[in-house]
């Protein structure tokens, strides 16, 4: 195999140098540094995720809710976030029902929250 420097390669194929994709700790913690933003923010709690069948409740989702705040950022979506449902959530922040469920259920905070507690559950989930 040929060493060849980057401006040698570039000459003769196209080279894409990408940036390794965010850690699961890098992409909470961009979570909750875009909930603290607005700390004084009401958002939007999802009813029950709790007491949904495992299909159901990984199609919720909600306008407003701290996930959907997550969903707008374009870093995020860059990284692999497709979308602001439930199931998005928990995959793309590879976290656990009981994680998810203290960041976004109703029974904790009843319909609003504050981004800013939205954002101490999502740190708190940092272990």
């Amino acid at each position: 195999m040929k060493h060849q420097t980057l401006d040698q390669l570039h000459a003769v194929a196209e080279v894409d140098i990408t940036q390794p994709l965010m850690s699961r700790t890098q992409r909470l913690v961009r979570w909750a540094e875009l909930l603290e933003r607005e700390p004084s923010r009401l958002l939007t709690a999802l009813t029950g995720t709790e007491y949904r069948a495992p299909e159901q409740r990984d199609l919720m989702r909600g306008d407003g809710s701290p996930i959907s705040v997550a969903a707008a950022d374009p870093i995020l979506r860059d990284e692999g976030l497709a979308d602001d449902s439930y199931g998005e959530a928990k995959r793309f922040f590879e976290l656990t029902d009981n994680q998810l469920h203290e960041i976004v259920c109703y029974c904790h905070v009843g319909e609003v929250m504050q981004s800013s507690r939205a954002a101490l559950s999502v740190r708190a989930a940092l272990g």
